[in-house]
């Protein structure tokens, strides 16, 4: 068992690190080493607990309700309101959105209204259940269009959807407009607040100009925030907020169809630990409101410090105004953002290369954390180093006949034999040391995402579904 465990701690090693405030995406750090320590002893405690049944775990059954109500005092929902901890931010979404076509049976091919930077995770929720998304294009500042939301929305429409802030570029929708307009209609209303939820509250208690997207807007019907973003509690955890019970109960399971016991689930999991609840309750009466408030300080200090360092810097630029915690970069024509997201690697900081979209170029996403703010002038050190590396070694191309072939090929027959041509073109299989066949991660990723960016979004989906299944191909002893 020992030796397992030494096992783990080596293979760790080469993950990202998830504390220190170097990691600028998939985690969030409070820099607060005490916090971290209770949220995994609370979810080592509870690992075995199972929140299938809340009579037969109470204590599980209190922590939910507690956490629901501090996220409903949060978010200044009515006394009214009611919520469900799920497994994370994308569940949540999945389960606004059934529960919006749920509630109307009677709606043939339902649709929900989404600006075209809604999160990702409401077209997973469309693919499996069947809702059709409507994409509706945002405005020039990256916020959705309220007018063309609301000439989207028709007799069809079950769900509209607002970000508070959009991950991509890190702004709020004017949830107010597009609520009033669903209102109207007697259309629900979900705010996709899963990145920005918990932090955005004490923006505007320190004064910060933050839209208005809690339940104090007339309209707003439901509303999702992670807990393991900046609440920053253990990974596992989001809270879905319905203003009323009529409004959550479509999203509830139950079936007597068969022998066993009946199964009655509130969420998409039957089965599920206690532990991330419990780390969650942990973390957040350990920090308090004091607490947050005093961490939202630091990580908009840093915020505010990294964009005026990027300011000075003349070869990027802020894509959008930011009312979050969530920076978007851009480079001007003599570097490349997915040649500085490298170089920042080998500088031991990870930034996330976001590509092209819809006419609007490849940046460079920060989600910035509380544990950053020390740091800061490291950072913005290292990213003038790396755009400096980045200049001199020019924008990134594409071989031509490479390009060609990617264009050639049709995302709905890709092949195993083309989906091999690209991984050797792209120097991902082959390498010193690695089998034949055997994928072959580089440490530099540039070449590997400008051919990505070239391809269309079918195809970009295609070859990173060929990848991932190359990728997680059974280890045989």
């Amino acid at each position: 068992m020992t030796d397992a465990l030494t096992q783990l701690r080596e293979l760790q090693s080469a993950d990202l690190p998830v504390h220190g405030g170097r990691t600028l995406a998939y985690v969030y750090d409070s820099g607060l080493p005490d916090i971290d320590r209770i949220g995994r002893e609370a979810v080592a405690a509870y690992a075995g607990s199972n929140g299938l049944d809340p009579t037969a775990f109470p204590s599980l059954l209190r922590m939910e309700t507690e956490v629901v109500g501090t996220a409903a005092d949060l978010l200044g929902a009515p006394e009214s309101v009611v919520g469900t901890v799920t497994s994370g931010g994308t569940e949540s979404v999945l389960l606004a959105v059934q529960a919006a076509r749920d509630a109307h049976p009677g709606v043939e091919r339902p649709r929900m209204v989404l600006p075209s930077t809604a999160h990702a995770a409401f077209h997973k929720a469309a693919h499996y259940f069947g809702v059709e998304p409507v994409l509706v294009p945002v405005g020039p500042d990256f916020r959705a269009d309220p007018a063309a939301m609301a000439a989207a929305m028709d007799d069809r429409t079950v769900l509209v959807v607002a970000s508070a802030p959009s991950y991509a570029h890190g702004v709020v929708d004017p949830v107010t407009a597009i609520a009033a307009a669903a209102a109207e209609r007697g259309i629900r209303c979900h705010v996709d607040a899963c990145i920005g939820g918990w932090v955005l509250p004490y923006a505007t208690r320190l004064g910060r100009d933050v839209p208005a997207w809690t339940f104090a807007v007339e309209g707003v019907t439901s509303i999702s925030v992670d807990l393991h973003k900046y609440a920053y509690a253990p990974k596992g955890t989001s809270v879905l907020l319905h203003r009323t019970p009529d409004l959550r109960r479509p999203q509830f399971f139950a079936s007597a169809a068969w022998p066993g016991y009946t199964m009655l689930n509130s969420t998409m999991q039957s089965t599920k630990s206690g532990g991330p609840l419990a780390g969650a309750w942990a973390v957040l009466r350990s920090l308090g409101d004091e607490g947050y408030e005093r961490l939202a300080r630091d990580v908009f200090e840093a915020v505010d410090r990294i964009r005026a360092g990027v300011d000075e810097m003349p070869e990027l630029a802020v894509v959008s105004t930011p009312d979050s915690t969530l920076l978007a970069l851009t480079t001007d024509g003599s570097c490349d953002p997915f040649t500085v997201c490298d170089e920042m690697a080998a500088r031991g900081w990870y930034v996330q290369p976001q590509m092209s979209f819809a006419g609007s170029p490849a940046t460079i996403h920060l989600s910035v954390s509380a544990a950053t703010l020390p740091h800061v002038a490291e950072l913005l050190a290292a990213l003038a180093e790396a755009v400096a590396a980045a200049v001199a070694a020019g924008p990134v191309t594409v071989d031509p006949a490479v390009a060609t072939f990617i264009g050639d090929l049709d995302p709905n027959s890709l092949s195993e034999e083309d989906f091999d041509g690209l991984l050797l073109a792209a120097g991902l299989v082959g390498a010193a040391g690695s089998e034949k066949g055997e994928l072959a991660l580089p440490q530099r990723m540039a070449e590997v995402n400008a051919m990505l960016d070239l391809a269309s979004a079918a195809m970009r989906e295609a070859l990173l579904v060929a990848f991932l299944d190359r990728l997680t191909r059974p280890t045989r002893r």
